[in-house]
């Protein structure tokens, strides 16, 4: 049933300005509307809805990523804009941050003005 229909993804934010400046300006992701209730992004046609609360808990584990061709060359553009990458006690990751997974995927993480986990992944 919804194989057909599109993908809306959601992530909060307490900090409306800095995740407007972070998404916007770090990521470089278009401001579609500033509402009351959310920002809203366009992710390559997907709409990202960063959610306007009053307070986020943050979850310990990824909420939202990007699939990038090459990964070495997103982390340093990015760590360029200021992105601070996770490092994580018992990965083996490299200089950049970036671990590979038993599938060979090469994984990166950082977090957002709010604390939520992102992450790159190169297939």
């Amino acid at each position: 049933m919804l194989d057909a229909a599109d993908l809306v993804a959601f992530v909060a934010t307490a900090k409306e300005d800095e995740a407007r400046a972070f998404y916007g300006g770090v990521l470089g992701l278009p401001l579609v509307e500033d509402g009351p209730f959310a920002l809203v992004f366009d992710a390559r046609g997907v709409m990202l809805r960063v959610a306007k609360v009053s307070a986020v808990d943050p979850a310990p584990y990824t909420v939202l990523g990007w699939s990038v061709p090459e990964i070495r060359a997103a982390v340093a553009a990015l760590a360029g804009r200021g992105v601070v990458f996770e490092r994580y006690a018992g990965m083996p990751q490299d200089e950049l941050g970036i671990w590979t997974s038993p599938s060979g995927a090469r994984i990166a993480w950082f977090r957002d003005p709010d604390g939520n986990v992102l992450s790159l992944t190169q297939f």
